[in-house]
């Protein structure tokens, strides 16, 4: 994690899959691919999906046990490039996130980078979040989704 100019901190993860843009893309755009990507074990639900498209649309998550789960609208919209896609936070429990899909084309297959921004709340709801969607844990979440993604693509169905 490092930080940013504005005080939020930006985590970046990048893979390269052997595989093609196309495929990434329809990849996530499956109907099930935030469930693929979600670890096991890891209480997480989709509650009300209103995406047109990977770059248009909201989606309403619930993540957390029972009574003491977290609720998460992110709005999907256009990424930095032709080849992306971002995911806002619209309403949750941190101050900002900002999820950059980007895909890359590369001689040998395609580059997934996944750039977030995000910003703490003050308070003992900015140490929960310190611990749930920062530092090690969101470390550990993009590397399981790198590598589901890389499984689901590179290995023969």
């Amino acid at each position: 994690m490092k930080p940013a100019m504005n005080g939020r901190r930006v985590f970046v993860r990048r893979s390269e899959i052997r595989s093609d843009l196309q495929s990434l893309r329809a990849f996530h755009e499956g109907p099930d691919a935030l469930q693929r990507l979600t670890p096991p074990g890891l209480p997480m639900k989709v509650v009300q999906d209103g995406r047109r498209s990977l770059t248009q649309g909201d989606v309403l998550l619930r993540m957390g046990p029972g009574p003491f789960s977290l609720r998460w609208l992110a709005r999907h919209e256009a990424g930095p490039s032709a080849c992306s896609f971002t995911d806002r936070l619209v309403d949750g429990p941190l101050a900002h996130w900002e999820h950059q899909h980007i895909f890359e084309p590369l001689e040998q297959g395609v580059a997934l980078i996944d750039r977030i921004s995000l910003e703490h709340r003050p308070g003992w709801r900015g140490l929960l979040t310190r611990l749930l969607f920062d530092g090690p844990a969101l470390s550990l979440l993009f590397r399981y989704r790198h590598w589901r993604t890389r499984k689901a693509l590179e290995e023969p169905s």
